[in-house]
């Protein structure tokens, strides 16, 4: 349960929080908001400030239907805003959220310690030699398709068992690499309907035959949004809910847009002396 992230080691005894960051103008919650450079380091020392572990960002939605972006364009986004961070900074633990083996590669190159990675590989057979080579920790979410298709492909016998047989041969795949640090990301919103979202979080613990950290991405999500009838803007408080659900069911890492409450209820979690 400890991560080397450029040589800082992260203990997941605790659970850590994972900010997000967007660089993006179309996410599906906060699209357009972190653009400007200053909107972006001002958003950063938030939620630094406020106790996150980790800063993810992202150039690439992967909301359901999302746009194709262009490598070039992906690499264009992020680069500039790892840069930036790394230099103001210089002690925050970054996370890159990409398939793409070369923008992985980039980004380390430019000091970031994560690669969080939705298709595990999948949608570049370069990735996990890539990190292998960069020996980074590295994210590994379960995922069926792509952004684009991945909505019309939510049909399972029996999901948590595909699941974590998914999981076990990417697993072993990792380690074949030279892979040591592995995070599982059960990719909650991706090739999932509402009730199958709910049936993983549900049997979240299963996951912990791995003896790998779970990190949790429920971040006002539609699972949340549209059991409640309303919309990402108001699904706090139900993300709030969610995320000390995943916590008693052993996740280590919250995937966040709100950094505050997130840490607020690790904080409330670790008076339960688990």
């Amino acid at each position: 349960m400890t991560l080397n992230c450029n040589g800082k080691l992260i203990d997941l005894t605790s659970p850590k929080v994972m900010g997000i960051l967007n660089v993006t103008p179309n996410s599906f919650y906060d699209g357009g908001k972190h653009v400007e450079a200053k909107a972006i380091l001002n958003q950063v020392e938030k939620m630094l400030s406020e106790g996150a572990t980790f800063i993810d960002v992202g150039g690439y939605s992967s909301k359901p239907n999302a746009e194709e972006v262009s490598e070039k364009e992906e690499l264009q986004r992020i680069l500039p805003v790892v840069q930036n961070i790394s230099k103001v900074f210089p002690n925050a633990v970054i996370s890159i959220d990409t398939f793409r083996s070369k923008v992985a590669q980039a980004a380390i190159e430019n000091g970031v310690a994560i690669i969080n990675d939705i298709s595990a590989g999948n949608l570049d057979v370069k990735m996990m030699e890539t990190v292998g080579q960069l020996k980074v920790p590295y994210i590994m979410m379960h995922m069926k398709g792509t952004p684009q298709t991945m909505q019309s492909l939510a049909q399972y016998e029996n999901i948590v068992k595909e699941m974590l047989f998914y999981f076990s041969e990417k697993i072993a795949l990792a380690r074949s690499f030279g892979i040591n640090d592995l995070i599982l990301d059960p990719g909650f919103g991706f090739a999932k309907t509402v009730d199958q979202n709910f049936e993983v979080l549900n049997k979240l613990d299963l996951f912990q035959i791995t003896v790998l950290p779970i990190l949790a991405g429920l971040s006002r999500k539609s699972m949340i949004y549209k059991t409640l009838d309303t919309s990402a803007e108001f699904a706090l408080n139900g993300t709030t809910s969610l995320n000390t659900i995943s916590l008693l069911k052993g996740a280590k890492i919250l995937r966040v847009h709100d950094v505050k409450e997130a840490v607020e209820c690790v904080q409330l979690f670790n008076k339960l002396n688990y």
